[in-house]
């Protein structure tokens, strides 16, 4: 539920902050005929609907678990982040399309006053969404947060690459559309970093060789006797991680011996790492190496 409240709270300030500056913005690019301050405009305007997403995925990922999804609903959250970064990836291509098509004609835009206002307050205001949506990160750890907050920061620095355009677009025809192919590549790129990460949570990932150190020391610790773990998996559904891993025991010892051990490592792995454990235990064999992992 905390979670939630930052999420939803974030969401309702960028769509407000947002709308405001899309206006503003598409204001400014119609009146000067700025590409780049039109195509900027309009990655603005993707951050209010990546927000309305932000809303829709944390009301679904604070559904609690149910019969047909027994892990929860978190997944919901990396869903929506996908969707943020497929939007950032057609905003990228469409100014592109209209990058080529301004150098085409090789019209110089003039900007006056109006445009460096608009610009410079953009800066800020989207600069200050993007602290906001990443403190809320820290907080909560969640990926729409996160994915939205590097929306509301390629906005900023889109923003500052027109404000620095501004300075010399007097001189070259061309500053207008090289800008908007800079501000696009700088959509693609935010794009490709959230859509990179989603991805690989949602389709399953290997454990890093630190995470899977500090889980075989975390076991190490609470076992007197030694134990091989291996077969690590992790499974994530946002907030809520399900771990699971195959150990090897003494063929010797009793079914409840070898319950006792394996609840001890999974009230261990979850105090330490917040992990759910379901453990397979296998005979050990001389054959195996210690810390095997498949």
């Amino acid at each position: 539920m905390q979670n939630n409240k930052y999420i939803f709270r974030e969401g309702w300030i960028s769509i407000i902050a947002n709308t405001v500056l899309f206006a503003l913005k598409y204001w400014a690019g119609i009146v000067t005929g700025s590409v780049a301050l039109i195509a900027d405009a309009w990655h603005t305007l993707t951050d209010s609907v990546s927000s309305i997403i932000v809303l829709i995925g944390g009301k679904i990922s604070s559904k609690p678990a149910d019969d047909d999804h027994p892990f929860g609903h978190g997944r919901a959250e990396h869903i929506a982040a996908i969707i943020i970064g497929v939007l950032l990836a057609i905003v990228a291509f469409d100014f592109v399309l209209r990058s080529i098509d301004k150098f085409g004609t090789r019209e110089q835009t003039v900007f006056g006053p109006i445009a460096w206002i608009v610009t410079i307050i953009s800066i800020v205001v989207k600069e200050l969404l993007a602290q906001y949506a990443f403190w809320g990160f820290r907080k909560t750890k969640s990926a729409i947060l996160k994915a939205d907050g590097w929306h509301h920061r390629t906005d900023a620095l889109s923003s500052l690459i027109i404000l620095i355009g501004l300075f010399v677009g007097k001189y070259f025809w061309w500053t207008d559309a090289i800008l908007g192919f800079i501000v696009a590549i700088l959509i693609g790129y935010a794009s490709f970093e959230i859509l990179s990460k989603e991805i690989k949570s949602l389709l399953g990932e290997s454990p890093s060789d630190e995470l899977l150190e500090k889980i075989h020391k975390t076991v190490s610790l609470n076992c007197v006797i030694q134990v091989n773990l291996h077969h690590i998996h992790l499974h994530h559904y946002g907030h809520h991680t399900e771990m699971s891993c195959h150990i090897k025991l003494p063929p010797e010892m009793t079914l409840f011996e070898t319950h006792e051990i394996c609840t001890k490592i999974e009230k261990a792995i979850n105090e330490e790492f917040g992990f759910f454990t379901t453990i397979h235990p296998e005979p050990l064999s001389d054959k195996l190496t210690n810390f095997e992992r498949y």
